[in-house]
């Protein structure tokens, strides 16, 4: 299981938002230092959000992306972005600067054979964004833009449609957990995979080195997490990058 140190960008800063909630921000100073932080600590992934773009549609903080992206690059660190990616042609900017994978969220619960087309054009290079609330009957809820409003569409039938497709990941953040330091969702990420064949990212609540090694240690049906999403404890000094990674490394 990798990790995936996080950078959520904002008006040109590193962030942190408490469940999603624009009005429940912290501020962690600039985006490159953090990107050559994590890369020092010896990640192998970043993962980067452009908070705007995802709850507007519109692209807030692309150079920001792409500046981090060539940085990490330097270093053979991947980038997988996500925010406010909306049609093939955002994807295809994000690719061309220097990101590795790119993450789309709403578009695909609105139109989920957008994914499809994208996968196939860029394989293992898309990946779906998951954010999902539990219903009163236990079934995972996905919910777009930034979790503000709108789309809420059943993951079953969303993972179905995209079987045996050639998508990079499914990134799954659980809403209720996000910036909580509470722990993860260790029993939804257990559904999950066992609802998909694709590789899973988990994302959501981690607030200790133990949590890493709570989802490392998941395996359903001899599949485990491709990775998990730490953003908050990581800045908040919890546990180092290389204390994230050495817990994650109980799946290897």
């Amino acid at each position: 299981m990798d990790l995936f140190p996080a950078i959520d960008l904002r008006g040109g800063t590193a962030v942190r938002l408490t469940q999603g909630d624009f009005e429940r921000q912290q501020a962690y100073g600039d985006p490159l230092d953090l990107a050559r932080a994590y890369v020092a600590g010896g990640a192998r992934w970043i993962h980067v959000v452009d908070l705007d773009a995802a709850r507007t549609g519109v692209p807030h903080e692309r150079e920001a992306v792409r500046a981090i992206a060539e940085l990490a690059g330097r270093s053979g660190v991947r980038v997988q972005s996500g925010g406010g990616v909306r049609t093939e042609e955002d994807v295809a900017a994000l690719l061309e600067n220097a990101v590795t994978r790119v993450v789309m969220g709403t578009a695909v619960l609105e139109e989920p054979a957008l994914a499809v087309r994208c996968a196939r054009r860029w394989p293992g290079q898309v990946a779906v964004g998951l954010d999902y609330v539990m219903d009163d009957q236990g079934r995972a809820q996905a919910l777009g833009h930034g979790w503000q409003e709108g789309t809420e569409r059943p993951v079953r039938p969303l993972l179905a449609e995209w079987a045996g497709e050639p998508l990079g990941a499914v990134v799954a953040t659980c809403i209720k957990r996000d910036g909580m330091l509470r722990g993860p969702d260790v029993v939804g990420m257990r559904t999950l995979l066992g609802l998909t064949e694709l590789p899973v990212v988990a994302s959501g609540g981690v607030g200790e080195a133990e949590d890493l090694r709570a989802l490392a240690s998941l395996v359903v049906q001899g599949r485990r997490l491709e990775g998990v999403i730490v953003g908050k404890a990581i800045v908040e000094k919890r546990f180092s990058v290389a204390e994230g990674m050495a817990a994650c490394a109980a799946s290897a």
